[in-house]
């Protein structure tokens, strides 16, 4: 029988790119895996049409009521909910369910930070979805429950973690700063998204204070005994999507040193690319692909690593993230459905 896959949060972005993925999957295309129930919040009722008009093969499904009810029966149900709101269905679904969050629910192992950072209680902790990172591609497989990383945290922890993990930068002094296009803020009308405020325009925003920087922090922590402090402040561009981080450490490190441990630490890895010295990542070159790329330089005069990654927030930094760790737990091809190819111009 076919692998039967629900959407809850259909009509958002994260839930649109997913479905936009999916329809290319090879298993959906030979007919081994089949797409659901597709369910949303408010605009429970409407079609797909009116929310995601690109995705033509699916444009007259009606969405559905987002409830465990409507969910259940299912083998692989995809949560992309506000944040908050993915514990209590998950809870309500039984363990041979394949549950992916996008949210960010289960991503936290420290109950104080999720306190602190979200307000709420702690849910409890998943199996991250970030394949690269040490140790979480075995903990992935075969899995019943996946926190999908925030698409901030992706693009910087591949940036830093292998030169933390080899103790080349001074982890206790890591600043970050990423450029990340609108739709990174979700779907819902908010008068900082409209075009008029953001056409011609940047803007930092929860500086000192964003959600993902405890999440950067874990994952970095995760490769390391030393400590980690990271300062992280995301900027608001005028571009629909994509991310471009730049994070930057202390280091006596040479940029061929460094190089040589990104190399060994990607060699075999299919989606991050590591650019040639010289050469900066751009957005443009990721857009709808699954690809991460990866700049390696270092400012001598400062005696800092600088360190530049660029990903596709709705691709990698979300849905692609979450198709990566679905194959994995399903036992499919972890590249299946994925591309590294980006759109341009």
């Amino acid at each position: 029988m076919a692998i039967t896959v629900a959407v809850a949060g259909a009509s958002g972005y994260a839930g649109g790119e997913f479905l936009r993925l999916l329809l290319a999957h090879p298993s959906y295309l030979s007919g081994e895996m089949g797409i659901g129930v597709l369910a949303a919040g408010s605009n429970a009722g409407q079609t797909l049409a009116e929310h995601h008009p690109h995705l033509l093969p699916l444009g007259d499904r009606v969405l559905a009521e987002t409830s465990a009810e409507t969910l259940s029966g299912h083998d692989v149900v995809v949560l992309g909910l506000p944040h908050g709101h993915s514990a209590a269905i998950a809870e309500q679904l039984g363990p041979e369910v394949l549950v992916i969050d996008l949210g960010a629910d289960f991503r936290l192992k420290d109950a104080a930070d999720w306190e602190a950072f979200y307000g709420s209680a702690h849910a409890g902790t998943w199996p991250y979805g970030l394949p690269e990172l040490p140790g979480a591609r075995d903990a992935l497989r075969s899995t019943r429950r996946v926190a999908v990383p925030g698409c901030f945290p992706t693009g910087a922890s591949l940036a830093l973690f292998p030169a933390v993990a080899a103790g080349l930068v001074d982890a206790s002094d890591i600043t970050i700063v990423s450029v990340t296009g609108a739709s990174g803020a979700g779907k819902s009308a908010k008068v900082p998204m409209l075009a008029s405020e953001v056409m011609g325009s940047a803007k930092a925003y929860g500086v000192t204070t964003h959600r993902h920087t405890p999440e950067i922090t874990q994952n970095l922590k995760s490769v390391t005994d030393a400590e980690v402090s990271v300062s992280f402040t995301p900027v608001l561009a005028p571009m629909a999507r994509g991310i471009l981080t730049t994070a930057v450490a202390p280091t006596t490190a040479t940029a061929d040193q460094l190089r040589e441990v990104y190399a060994e630490a990607f060699g075999d890895e299919p989606f991050v690319h590591v650019l040639p010295a010289g050469v900066q990542p751009m957005t443009a070159s990721v857009l709808g692909s699954n690809a991460v790329q990866l700049g390696i330089e270092v400012d001598e005069r400062a005696g800092r690593a600088v360190f530049t990654a660029a990903i596709d927030n709705l691709a990698k930094g979300t849905a692609g993230g979450a198709i990566q760790s679905m194959n994995l737990a399903l036992g499919l091809p972890e590249t299946a459905g994925l591309s590294t190819v980006g759109l341009a111009p």
